[in-house]
């Protein structure tokens, strides 16, 4: 389905994160794959998993560090010189500001949140459009917090709130190029990144107790869903968040 397409994927962490069911279901697919890590500290577990899904590119990203993100981009212009797809799964947050009410959140941890979780995928936006020359695909992944209060989610339920919208503008505005924009909203799962939230555990658990499918999802799910976005099967959609959460987003 996805023979021929060159995609990047960043934010995978470890073998449970949702970019490496995005990464693995895509290379299942056929596309080909660049994948980055955050740092040297992490290399030693994604390169592994940068390997078991065959990717031609391997390369460090962090998006707090200036040049970086360019770097990345100039890499895939030089060996590649397109690009299909991007898939943006990163979020951050400091603890204290994760931890507390929204309304006491500092400026500098608003600011920070924001520019990780949601200015990067501006960037990567605007990195990636000189590259898809031929029309692309461009996915991030929200929460439900960006539509409803969620305990414990915090400032975060802001910073996704404005994730969303930038999908909606970043549609709007590349969609003559024929660039497409998404969001994908998975329910709870149990990843790295998620276990930085207070009272995770009871999260998971309501989730699990109101969804219709009395489960969880899975980051293969979410990879199924993401490969369905980047083909050409869902070339009718853009500026959408998708939810991939067992129906629980419908209930009440």
């Amino acid at each position: 389905m996805l023979k021929g397409k060159r995609g990047l994927v960043v934010g995978v962490a470890n073998e449970s994160s949702i970019a490496f069911g995005c990464a693995a279901k895509l290379r299942a697919f056929g596309a080909e794959l660049a994948v980055t890590w955050l740092n040297d500290k992490a290399e030693r577990f994604v390169r592994p998993l940068a390997e078991q899904v065959q990717a031609s590119l391997m390369m460090p990203l962090d998006v707090d560090q200036p040049g970086q993100l360019e770097a990345v981009f100039g890499r895939i212009a030089d060996e590649w010189g397109r690009l299909d797809f991007v898939i943006h799964s990163i979020a951050f947050a400091p603890r204290d500001d994760l931890h507390g009410r929204v309304v006491d959140c500092s400026a500098e941890g608003f600011t920070h949140a924001m520019r990780v979780s949601c200015w990067s995928f501006l960037r990567m936006a605007k990195l990636a459009e000189p590259l898809m020359t031929e029309g692309g695909v461009l996915v991030t992944m929200s929460y439900y917090g960006a539509e409803k209060v969620v305990g414990n989610y915090n400032v975060m339920g802001p910073v996704k709130a404005a994730l969303e919208a930038s999908v909606r503008y970043a549609a709007a505005e590349l969609g003559p190029k024929g660039i497409r924009a998404f969001a994908v909203s998975p329910g709870p799962l149990k990843t790295r990144a998620a276990s930085g939230i207070a009272h995770f555990d009871e999260l998971v658990d309501m989730a699990q107790s109101r969804a219709p499918a009395q489960r969880l999802v899975d980051i293969a799910e979410v990879g199924r869903v993401v490969a369905f976005l980047v083909g050409g099967a869902s070339s009718g959609m853009t500026g959408d968040t998708i939810y991939v959460d067992g129906g629980l987003h419908n209930m009440a």
